[in-house]
């Protein structure tokens, strides 16, 4: 008689690039022939990918690891709430195993100490994709861990380590298969996108019979070659960043670029490490948007940084009606077990951190509303997420999936996820936009 396959749940909690690592494991145990269970009550072990980057993040992660004991009782821990093993022992003493962020083989390890996998792994078979959590048209590709950047609010560094960049032909050959699966979006993220193959000093290889350095351009070249939009996430602005204009320009690659300026006034980004001429990245934006006009901008900021006065606050906003950017998020800022910023003075009230997170926030969707509405009778690419008996809702190439905003098509039932259709907008609203189709999918 044929024994069922263990079966393993898991909770992915934090970023996308931890999503990236969930899938990764996932991928792992499947081949080994796991089964994988989508609630607690089916599985014979929980894995709980954890997030620590805020201390909200963290409470939440020491939450959910309580919440899969509650239901489950076998818990592994992995991710950035790993490093501290001693917070989660703390809280949650009964966990079977606990390691840090990107411990592939720790975890799967964990897992055969749990529940043995079968004898017979080749049962199951994986796709040569691997396995997503995310709907099947759309993707992450990471293409590196760490970051050697230093901001005095981040422990990133500390937690995954300093830049470790893949070679360019294993992410290509990752994405080539991606887009054979029938992904349809690819959305590139790490850390520091931009600094990718630093590590590497830019080492060529063979890709397609054609030579290519691992570095951020190369790597956009060779994806453009693959016929599916190509999202660029977490990009830090160095000066090559210049040289992805033209490939957006020219659709190799979707004009969407994702820069987390984090602020404007130039004491606070002393305060933080980072880089603080808002002068010359206004000069560069509107280099950006007069040689690609499609171009949009997301970014993220921090309000309530210590020491942020009402001057710098405002300094922010004056930067931000000239930068006109597309799609914005915006943090309160908030202390982080190990981070230098912890130590500065002048941390700022509770209270006026969230009058300047509203002010900002308003000022934000203001801006967007003007942008989407000088989009009302012009025609547009959407690719399709979602199809009810309402309608189907998707994305434009402004909006990246969950952070931005939506493309609502009423009544349009017979579409499906995956699709890319020509809408012609009708309406707009903050970040959404609502509109009809002027043609057949593709």
């Amino acid at each position: 008689m044929n024994r069922p396959n263990p079966k393993v749940g898991i909770v992915s909690l934090g970023c996308a690039k931890a999503l990236v690592d969930s899938e990764r494991i996932l991928t792992r145990l499947r081949a080994e022939g796991y089964d994988i269970s989508a609630t607690y009550d089916g599985a014979d072990v929980v894995i709980v990918n954890t997030c620590g980057f805020l201390d909200s993040a963290r409470a939440e992660s020491l939450e959910a690891i309580g919440e899969a004991i509650a239901e489950n009782g076998r818990v592994i821990v992995t991710g950035c709430l790993g490093g501290d093993q001693a917070a989660i022992r703390s809280a949650h003493p009964s966990v079977l195993a606990i390691s840090g962020p990107h411990q592939y083989q720790a975890v799967v390890e964990a897992v055969h100490g749990a529940v043995p996998p079968p004898h017979d792994p080749w049962e199951s078979l994986v796709p040569a994709a691997g396995l997503h959590l995310t709907p099947s048209h759309y993707a992450y590709l990471k293409i590196s861990e760490g970051c050697n950047n230093s901001c005095s609010f981040c422990i990133i560094p500390d937690i995954r380590g300093r830049l470790d960049s893949r070679p360019i032909a294993d992410v290509l050959g990752e994405a080539e298969r991606l887009a054979e699966s029938g992904v349809r979006e690819l959305l590139v993220i790490s850390q520091d996108t931009g600094a990718y193959g630093v590590d590497l000093r830019h080492q060529a290889q063979d890709w397609r019979g054609q030579s290519r350095r691992t570095h951020l351009t190369d790597l956009a070249r060779g994806l453009g070659e693959l016929g599916i939009w190509i999202r660029m996430h977490y990009v830090y602005p160095y000066p090559h960043v210049d040289d992805l204009i033209p490939l957006m320009a020219e659709g190799t690659i979707l004009p969407y670029l994702d820069i987390p300026f984090q602020h404007a006034s130039p004491t606070v980004l002393r305060a933080m490490r980072r880089p603080a001429d808002h002068e010359k990245l206004l000069e560069r934006i509107s280099g950006w948007r007069r040689d690609c006009p499609d171009l949009a901008i997301r970014s993220t900021f921090i309000v309530g940084f210590p020491g942020e006065t009402e001057e710098d606050f405002e300094f922010l906003l004056d930067w931000m009606e000239e930068a006109k950017l597309d799609r914005v998020g915006c943090f309160k800022y908030e202390n982080v077990k190990g981070a230098a910023a912890n130590a500065h003075p002048d941390h700022v009230d509770e209270d006026v951190k969230e009058e300047r997170h509203q002010r900002f926030t308003e000022a934000a969707r203001r801006i967007a509303d003007e942008r989407a509405a000088a989009k009302v009778g012009s025609v547009i690419v959407a690719i399709i997420d979602e199809v009810d008996e309402e309608g189907a809702i998707g994305r434009s190439a402004a909006d990246s999936p969950e952070v931005d905003g939506a493309v609502f098509l009423n009544g349009e039932t017979e579409l499906s996820p995956g699709d890319l259709v020509a809408v012609e907008i009708d309406a707009a609203e903050d970040y959404d936009l609502w509109g009809h189709p002027v043609g057949p999918p593709s």
